[in-house]
């Protein structure tokens, strides 16, 4: 019998957050790869912070080596083996952090965020709160390794019942404990409708951004 190919998805590329740390847990490194390999199962590009160390390097490796492209966004600042590793795939040099996850949302379809610190936190924030304004409609999932952001998820929920977070808002972003659900509900997300957001109007000419906000906001 001849194997059953995997469904078309409806994405090309995926952004993915993850920590330069590898973490003190096999867990974490175990679910990096096979975010790796289900992307490659999935035939779906990788943009992400570019580098070989950590967990960011493992999810690399595994989807370049695994033939898909991969596309590294890295400010000039942290360029060096000393920081990043050596270079995986293709390596796009932008000027700052900003500029970095402007040109990495830019370049992806949908966000995952695996374990990792301030950064991956900060990035993840970010493009939920881009959903949240609704400057972009972009599935973005929790790859929840073992729990790892269970006190995370509590925190939301928290904000939701103390009135800081809309209860429909609380559904734009997904989160599995493993990769093949985590896209798959990815793949199925239908994007949060907001009457009031839906109203507010993003054109650059309105609100005045600067060159670099405009890039920002560029989904």
């Amino acid at each position: 019998m001849e194997e059953e190919k995997p469904a078309k998805s409806r994405f090309k590329s995926v952004c993915v957050f993850c920590g330069s740390s590898s973490g003190n847990r096999d867990c974490y490194r175990e679910a990096a790869l096979e975010l790796g390999d289900e992307l490659v199962a999935k035939r779906l590009d990788l943009v992400y912070g570019g580098g070989s160390i950590g967990l960011m390097g493992l999810v690399a490796e595994a989807v370049h080596s695994g033939g898909g492209h991969v596309l590294g966004i890295i400010p000039r600042a942290l360029i060096g083996k000393e920081k990043t590793g050596e270079t995986i795939g293709e390596l796009k040099i932008v000027a700052d952090m900003h500029q970095r996850k402007a040109e990495m949302s830019r370049h992806s379809d949908c966000f995952i965020a695996l374990p990792g610190g301030y950064g991956t936190l900060e990035e993840l924030l970010e493009v939920i709160t881009w959903a949240q304004l609704g400057i972009h409609d972009k599935p973005v999932g929790l790859l929840n390794v073992d729990g790892f952001y269970n006190y995370l998820l509590t925190f939301i929920d928290k904000a939701v019942d103390d009135g800081f977070i809309k209860p429909c808002q609380r559904n734009i972003f997904v989160s599995a404990p493993n990769a093949k659900e985590l896209v798959q509900k990815l793949e199925e997300y239908v994007p949060v409708q907001d009457e009031v957001v839906s109203k507010l109007n993003w054109e650059v000419e309105q609100v005045g951004f600067t060159t670099l906000q405009q890039a920002e906001i560029a989904l």
